[in-house]
């Protein structure tokens, strides 16, 4: 055994002391921060109802059960509000002149009234508002919770036996360190004490070993250091974790049936008994997210069909994580180039699954070493013809992103899908615009995974209700929208931006209307003419405004030509563009790069490669160059910014001419839009027979605008 002396047991002592002290800290944070948070956000969410009811007037007391009251007095003293009496202390109230003590009580129990049904009603929203003392203080204390919570993430319950026996050891072994306690100790508890102390070493040497030691100290560091501006900062980088962990400690009021998709009540039973195991996820799921998955796992075969920006790509991935720690090994992931790369970057982000590409230069190692290795194989639609599901090993789960890719069953890359879909265990589709014109093109979907269903979809069903739609589709669909779910999205600010043609821009119009060019008319506003056209200069005050403002802005055309323009009147301010024919990988850079700088900068995009799969939270203001065919386009984009982890008010700002192809598509579109809120509402499709009369396909649409614009011009429709 080992004989410790006093200066070495001394400085054991002490390091173990310095550890013991920053675990008990920790310990104590574990404790105390989850209630910092809620009394942060009682304390906002109290001064938010306050601020309501500065604008209630003082006679709503009446209509809660006091209406006998005198309110006269209390008008006469200049209360005016609800918000005035339920601020005001009692001896204030008392102190007027014909107010008594039974009628203060009174006043303030119906103010109390007023405040909790203003309360019960309030969707809360934490805005990117520093300047707010209350919601700093929210924000710092959600920081100081994750922070926390990532550390035992790591060492899950160690530090609570490691403090302990710290504590233990330094207590026995403490006899070795002063002359006069070693003196009286006797031969039996000095050999104790050598025995702890040795243990002691092993103990302090194992922590600072394993990395404990230092992550306390990071911990520690982060949490005396971090100044308010920083905490704001880490909330607008991740704003996402922190709403996620908000909503873990607090009811944030989300509508339970809206986040269940509206399902029967047997299918969100059925729902309810899945297990979901998230031992290989690194992120949180909220619970909207949590039921998804368990929905996806207990009905094996279905299409989630949430709006975009909720977080479809992190339910898939928690899907094959459950079945990856359950002992499967092979999932495949099919999707467009464009959201390849993200793909892969999500699962490597939010899973410690393996992720291997099956595209591109290195596909065939890539294919080899999932076939023989597992892990979450990664394919574009049109490296399925490199893939055989004959040949390769079946997967526990085959995820379909954008689905409606494949929505039409005579197409290639629609049978190769079908054919790896029959083989999979599982199949999740994945698509927020599952339809976006005919209830054929979601019966044709479903038919790839229970065709039974598929058969039974009948529009004409809406004759007996909504609800029992819905019952017919429920164990295939599941549909949830950001409203229901997302309380904390900021406002979306939607601007219709009119101009008229000016001499050049608007010859260029006529020029197209008479040539019969659909493309051109749409793009005339941008043509190449000696001083800018009204819309370039419209988006080029835009912009100017927003980087005044110290906001990013995303710009989404169809046409690549205007792509060229915006791009030339940006000059420096532009990064891009964003087209068909950048590489996925390259898009990706593209917004990292518009995403990581510090001032504002302008991403320019197409609205079909940019507009998909890509996530530009970064920009809270939105210009749309023109009026998209297809309305489920212009909402994917706009989803691009609007979405979970905004923190800002996004702006979108609609660039229209007044008398030309804009004004044609926003009224003709108008059913099409309406066709698809109805369908995508509630996990539902249009329900009823005449649905399909507003089916308008893009040539047709193109034929019926230029035949009105030709005859508004006073020319002959051909």
């Amino acid at each position: 055994m080992t004989t410790w002396s006093r200066g070495d047991a001394r400085e054991l002592l002490e390091e173990a002391g310095t550890r013991h002290d920053l675990g008990s800290r920790t310990l104590s944070q574990r404790r105390g921060a989850p209630a910092r948070v809620r009394a942060a956000y009682r304390a906002a969410r109290d001064a938010r109802v306050l601020d309501e009811l500065s604008d209630v007037p003082l006679d709503r007391v009446r209509e809660v059960g006091a209406g006998g009251l005198r309110l006269g007095p209390l008008e006469q003293a200049g209360y005016r509000t609800v918000g005035q009496i339920r601020a005001a202390a009692p001896e204030e109230l008392t102190a007027i002149a014909g107010v008594g003590a039974r009628t203060v009580e009174a006043l303030q129990k119906a103010a109390q009234q007023v405040f909790s049904a203003v309360d019960a009603g309030l969707a809360f929203r934490l805005d990117h508002s520093p300047a707010d003392p209350l919601a700093t203080r929210l924000v710092r204390a959600l920081h100081d919770h994750l922070q926390v919570k990532a550390f035992f993430g790591t060492w899950q319950d160690r530090l609570d036996v490691d403090v302990r026996e710290l504590a233990r050891l330094a207590e026995t072994g403490a006899v070795r360190a002063t002359f006069v306690r070693r003196f009286f100790a006797g031969r039996r508890r000095t050999d104790r004490a050598d025995a702890a102390l040795t243990d002691l070493r092993t103990l302090t040497d194992d922590l600072d070993a394993v990395g404990i030691t230092d992550a306390l100290r990071a911990l520690d560091e982060v949490l005396t250091n971090t100044s308010d501006a920083d905490a704001w900062s880490d909330f607008e980088a991740r704003a996402a974790a922190y709403f996620t962990a908000l909503g873990e400690l607090v009811d944030l009021g989300i509508d339970v049936e809206a986040a269940e998709g509206y399902l029967p009540e047997d299918v969100v039973g059925e729902v309810a008994t899945q297990d979901l195991d998230t031992s290989l996820l690194n992120v949180s799921l909220r619970s909207y997210q949590a039921f998804g998955a368990r929905y996806a796992l207990s009905q094996r075969r279905t299409i989630l069909g949430d709006e975009m920006g909720l977080g479809k790509t992190v339910q898939a991935i928690a899907v094959m994580a459950h079945l990856a720690a359950k002992g499967s090994t092979h999932f495949l992931v099919v999707c467009p180039a464009s959201v390849a790369a993200n793909w892969a970057r999500e699962v490597a982000a939010h899973s410690r699954l393996t992720v291997r590409v099956l595209h591109g230069d290195d596909r065939e190692a890539g294919i080899k070493e999932w076939a023989a290795d597992g892990g979450v194989g990664i394919a574009t639609f049109p490296q399925l013809g490199h893939l055989r599901a004959g040949d390769m090993p079946r997967p526990a789960l085959l995820v379909v992103d954008e689905a409606h890719y494949v929505k039409n069953p005579e197409a290639q890359r629609s049978e190769r899908t079908a054919e790896w879909a029959r083989v999979a265990e599982r199949v999740l589709f994945m698509s927020g615009t599952p339809m976006e014109n005919t209830v054929d093109e979601f019966r044709s979907l479903v038919g790839y995974l229970k065709p039974e269903v598929a058969d039974d979809i009948d529009p004409a069903a809406g004759l007996a209700g909504a609800s029992a739609f819905r019952r017919s589709v429920a164990t295939v669909y599941l549909r949830r929208n950001q409203e229901d779910v997302l309380t904390e999205l900021p406002e979306l600010v939607q601007v219709d931006e009119w101009e008229r043609f000016g001499k050049h821009d608007g010859a260029a119009y006529r020029h197209a209307v008479l040539s019969r060019s659909f493309a051109d008319m749409r793009r005339a506003a941008f043509v190449e003419a000696p001083e800018p056209t009204a819309k370039l200069v419209r988006l080029r005050e835009i912009v100017d405004e927003a980087v005044e403002n110290n906001r990013k802005v995303v710009v989404f055309s169809y046409f690549r030509d205007v792509i060229e323009r915006v791009l030339a009147e940006l000059g420096p301010l532009a990064v891009g563009p964003i087209t068909g024919s950048v590489p996925a990988a390259r898009r990706q850079e593209l917004v990292d790069e518009f995403t990581q700088a510090k001032e504002p900068k302008v991403l320019v995009s197409q609205i079909e490669a940019g507009g998909v799969g890509l996530n530009i939270q970064a920009a809270s203001v939105v210009i749309l160059c023109e009026p998209q065919v297809k309305p489920t386009v212009e909402a994917q984009a706009i989803a691009r910014a609007h979405r979970m982890g905004q923190v800002r008010t996004v702006q979108v700002h609609r660039l229209l001419i007044e008398e030309s192809v804009d004004e044609r598509l926003l009224e003709i579109l108008g059913t099409k839009a309406e066709l698809f809120a109805e369908y995508a509402g509630r996990s539902t499709v249009p329900t009823t027979p005449g649905a399909g009369t507003s089916d308008v396909s893009d040539k047709e649409l193109a034929r019926r605008i230029v035949d009105e614009e030709r005859a508004r011009l006073e020319e002959p429709a051909a």
